[in-house]
């Protein structure tokens, strides 16, 4: 199989990229940091991530998770999509800002295994994410790292 180019001028860099991910930057997810295999994030807790019991829903963690994963496993260049993912809860956070660092802990041709902290501003650790992903046949827009 043959690999699909999207662009071959790179049109874009990463961060332009991310942009696209509508979901996260609705969210208020930011991504402040790219290297190949890295990323890190932060979102700032508004009344609109907390639940029922005042503190920062868990789909707020997850999709700032989500987005560190997603920037840390296509920095390569490569489309690579989240085949399998779980989080886990440590610490219930209900304002301030909360950051994500995916490291990339296995990189081949086909897969990529992530693993994200998420801490508060005061380094506590909030909760851990960890992702295997599919790296699909598809050059993107910005020049890998």
């Amino acid at each position: 199989m043959e690999t699909q180019i999207i662009n071959q001028s790179y049109t874009m860099d990463i961060n332009e990229f991310f942009k696209g991910d509508k979901f996260a930057v609705n969210a208020g997810v930011e991504l402040l940091e790219v290297k190949k295999g890295y990323a890190r994030v932060r979102m700032l807790i508004t009344p609109e991530h907390l639940n029922g019991g005042g503190t920062c829903q868990g789909g707020a963690l997850f999709t700032m998770a989500d987005l560190a994963c997603a920037a840390a496993s296509n920095s390569h260049g490569r489309l690579t999509v989240s085949v399998s993912a779980d989080i886990h809860f440590y610490k219930a956070e209900s304002s301030g800002y909360l950051y994500a660092e995916a490291n990339e802990v296995f990189d081949k041709k086909k897969l990529s295994g992530v693993e994200v902290r998420i801490t508060n501003a005061a380094e506590e650790l909030v909760a851990t994410f960890n992702s295997i992903s599919y790296r699909k046949d598809v050059e993107l827009p910005f020049e890998p790292y």
